[in-house]
């Protein structure tokens, strides 16, 4: 069979799951969820086993450091894995729920309720984990998923899905819920965006090339960020103490990641206090720092920063570092740089807190707390299936809600329109 009928196979797959997912019963899904949860913890050394091939092809083809961390399980992230499916389970089930009624002057009721969106592609690279938060997320909120996963971690997916599916299998619950797309090739995504009216939405998870090139080329509508170039802005009348730990979580607790801190933003009335220690413990981190003139007259060993890496989402050891005036020129930074993911302000001045949370335009703007935050585990969602930067639909973290959509449904006893 060749790729485009392939791919046309499997999306019809799930789009049969996806009427039969619709109508299951919250029980049952949950249910699924906690069998799943368990198959991954059994089969860990399987998982770890089928990782190692794909940790060995991705240090022959020289990815970066980063993308391997993003690309490797150990029994720790499997058990990650498992806690979110449970959580999941034990999140409301959004399908079904009923807002906003109100009764109109003829008498009838008009209302919204809650409804799955459909069959769903995730398109993604390098996390496994994607895999299994992708798969949770979409069938509690009664959606069928189309996986496609990058060819680094091919051997990975492939034993993710095979557990995920005996487990709905042995549930009853339809094989075309959870579908997985395992040829490597390009061609295949290509195809896959065709496909509009069969797949319902599409998700990508990756880097900038990889959403330029779905957003690009899909007939489907699309929900994206682009690339995460996130900021901590350390205000004049910050904790000094809560600024190095906040600023050292952001950037050195995981890089890799889209919601790492890219560029600190320091004001001047505090730099001379804050920046020598906070440079010493980046440094003894191995972070390689790049500095303003203001900055490097501090600390002469920083490199020059150039405008154009402001822009950059280094997902790596690699921080840019600004003195600012003030705030407000720490804002105009973040608006003409940034991208609009996450962006926190450490201070202990109310008023300017709540001028940065009202004014900076991003998915998740956070007061005293680490960008790192900004996920869906953390938010309370259970998993995720992404951090949107877009306006319509959803933005931030997309849990169960952000999978649903609504449909209007009118409650009447014979009106009729004049």
């Amino acid at each position: 069979m060749d790729i485009k009928s392939y791919v046309l196979k499997k999306a019809k797959e799930a789009k049969e799951g996806a009427r039969a997912i619709a109508n299951v019963s919250s029980a049952k899904k949950n249910a699924v969820l906690l069998e799943m949860a368990e198959a991954l913890e059994k089969r860990s050394k399987a998982l770890i086993k089928a990782n190692a091939k794909d940790i060995g092809y991705a240090k022959g083809k020289g990815l970066s450091k980063a993308m391997i961390d993003r690309l490797t399980l150990n029994e720790k992230r499997i058990k990650e894995m498992a806690d979110g499916l449970r959580e999941v389970s034990a999140l409301p089930d959004p399908v079904g729920e009923i807002i906003k009624m109100r009764q109109r002057p003829n008498g009838m009721m008009v209302g919204k309720m809650r409804v799955p969106i459909g069959s769903i592609g995730i398109i993604y690279e390098s996390r496994p984990n994607v895999t299994v938060d992708a798969t949770s997320l979409c069938l509690k909120a009664g959606n069928a998923v189309v996986l496609r996963g990058g060819s680094e971690a091919i051997n990975s997916n492939m034993a993710i899905v095979d557990i995920l599916k005996e487990a709905a299998h042995s549930n009853g619950i339809h094989d075309g819920v959870v579908t997985f797309i395992d040829i490597p090739q390009r061609e295949a995504i290509m195809e896959m965006l065709k496909l509009e009216g069969i797949i319902d939405l599409i998700i990508p998870r990756g880097g900038e090339g990889l959403i330029r090139t779905v957003t690009e080329n899909s007939r489907i509508p699309v929900l994206k960020h682009y690339k995460g170039v996130c900021h901590v802005f350390v205000d004049r009348d910050a904790d000094l103490n809560m600024a190095q730990d906040i600023c050292f979580n952001a950037k050195v607790q995981r890089p890799g990641t889209c919601n790492a801190m890219e560029t600190m933003l320091v004001d001047e009335k505090a730099a001379k206090a804050f920046l020598p220690p906070m440079i010493k413990r980046f440094k003894s981190a191995g972070v390689r720092l790049k500095g303003c003139a203001k900055t490097r007259k501090i600390d002469a060993s920083l490199e020059a920063v150039r405008e154009e890496d402001f822009f950059n989402e280094y997902l790596d050891l690699i921080l840019n570092v600004k003195i600012v005036k003030n705030m407000d020129e720490a804002m105009g930074h973040i608006a003409k740089y940034g991208s609009q993911h996450s962006d926190a302000i450490v201070t202990m001045n109310h008023e300017r807190a709540m001028r940065f949370l009202r004014e900076v335009d991003s998915s998740a703007v956070l007061i005293n707390a680490s960008t790192r935050l900004n996920d869906g585990y953390q938010f309370g969602l259970g998993a995720e299936i992404g951090i949107s930067t877009d306006k319509i639909h959803a933005r931030g973290p997309m849990g169960l809600e952000e999978l649903t959509c609504t449909k209007f449904i009118v409650f009447g006893n014979g009106q009729l329109r004049t």
